[in-house]
């Protein structure tokens, strides 16, 4: 059995989200109340619990697959912002395919196995995997002979020495999405802009918001990145032309060779965020300059047992 470099046992650490149920269950206190609440509103609460049965029986499924002897760690997305990993943890994410963009930012090489617990409901792009394949999955990585696809990620870096990473995109605007105002500089152009803000993509982010902004402007998104290419794409949402703003610099590709680089004119709710999770933002107030690239760290998702 491997080990990892101190000696200790592999260890699994289970990523997961709250079911619908779950939710439910902490807005609405009982199950009665979350009952009534969906009847009055003409839904039935029988198929969220039916989801929420299956899921925890795919989180049984997973557990024993997990050999006797490893150590084991279960948490939620919630926690990730304060979870230690170690350099060699597996992290398995049971969820949507988002749940696997969220935990990859606060990764550092660690493979990912992503366990999709409703084939029938979830795209299963970053979780291909179902729970029948756990334990041959876990096995495989722990011997080292995996397919792992490095997915690129994007990152973003504030001359007051914060930093962020995401797996889709980093949004750059306002908090309440009210007009952003900053300059841009690129490949040696800068101006003035005033708009609805930046977003700033991967190849795995490109089957998301960033094709939706392709399609909108052009019809197509065939120039997007794939997900293992070292390039992003950025496109600026709704730049407003005026007396003091432009609209030269609105898409582009930031390669390894080159950066987008933005300076907030924001005295208030300017804010610079990844994977949609606005809860972990960066305040990006006015003279501060973020500057967006190609990250180092990648997304390293298990394909398939070698």
């Amino acid at each position: 059995m491997a080990r990892s470099q101190g000696g200790a046992p592999p260890r699994v650490v289970v990523v997961t989200r709250a079911t619908d149920y779950e939710a439910l269950l902490a807005r609405h206190g009982t199950r009665e109340q979350a009952r009534f609440f969906l009847e009055t509103r003409g839904q039935d609460i029988t198929d969220v619990e039916r989801r929420h049965r299956r899921f925890e029986e795919v989180l049984g499924e997973i557990s024993r697959a997990v050999p006797m002897k490893w150590r084991r760690s279960h948490i939620t997305r919630a926690d990730l912002n304060r979870f230690v990993f170690e350099p060699e943890d597996i992290v398995t994410c049971v969820g949507q395919d988002g749940l696997v963009a969220n935990a990859a930012k606060y990764l550092t090489g660690q493979l990912v196995v992503g366990i999709n617990p409703d084939p029938e409901r979830n795209d299963g792009v970053l979780v291909p995997h179902r729970a029948s394949e756990a334990a041959r999955l876990l096995a495989a990585v722990a011997e080292n002979r995996v397919v792992v696809e490095e997915r690129t990620m994007v990152e973003a870096r504030v001359d007051d020495g914060q930093r962020l990473l995401a797996a889709n995109e980093i949004y750059l605007g306002h908090r309440t999405h009210q007009s952003a105002r900053y300059r841009v500089r690129w490949r040696g152009e800068e101006e003035r802009h005033s708009s609805s803000g930046v977003v700033v993509a991967t190849g795995t982010g490109a089957t998301g918001w960033a094709r939706s902004i392709a399609l909108g402007k052009h019809g197509d998104a065939s120039k997007l990145p794939r997900p293992t290419d070292p390039r992003l794409a950025f496109f600026v949402r709704e730049a407003f032309p005026s007396i003091s703003t432009a609209t030269t610099i609105t898409e582009g590709e930031v390669t390894i060779e080159d950066e987008l680089a933005v300076v907030s004119e924001m005295n208030d709710g300017g804010t610079l965020f990844g994977d949609g999770i606005e809860d972990d933002a960066i305040d990006f107030r006015w003279g501060l300059c973020a500057t967006l690239g190609v990250a180092t760290e990648r997304l390293r998702l298990v394909r398939s047992a070698a």
